[in-house]
């Protein structure tokens, strides 16, 4: 059974910068398509964004709201995904959850394995 597990979350300044990290069980990383997702306590109805995606091949793709300041990453050799944040804004507070597809999606629908997530909060 895949299992993923998120630390790395945690209380930041404005401008802060935290790194995320998301280990992997019972299977490889490089098979899914993992991502990150994140969301908001203010805004309890809305589904979760994606915020980054890694692809078998390495690629990636960010939502426009981080693109610049977050870097999605993974190391093969340690089965984790990581998400750098850099530049952070109190808009990215939020529940930070890492998950993997084997579809090729940023439906958060279409994610078969999630981790329990864990939180990120920015103060101004």
């Amino acid at each position: 059974q895949v299992q993923l597990v998120e630390s790395g979350g945690g209380s930041v300044q404005a401008g802060g910068s935290l790194r995320l990290s998301c280990t992997v069980s019972g299977d490889t990383i490089n098979f899914y398509l993992a991502a990150w997702f994140r969301k908001a306590p203010s805004n309890p109805e809305k589904e979760r964004e994606g915020v980054a995606f890694i692809d078998r091949d390495g690629s990636t793709k960010y939502a426009d709201s981080v693109k610049g300041r977050f870097t999605i990453s993974r190391d093969n050799s340690k089965n984790t995904l990581y998400l750098l944040m850099d530049s952070l804004k109190p808009e990215d507070t939020a529940m930070y959850y890492c998950a993997a597809t084997i579809w090729s999606s940023q439906n958060p629908r279409e994610y078969n394995y999630w981790g329990q997530g864990t939180q990120v909060t920015v103060s101004s």
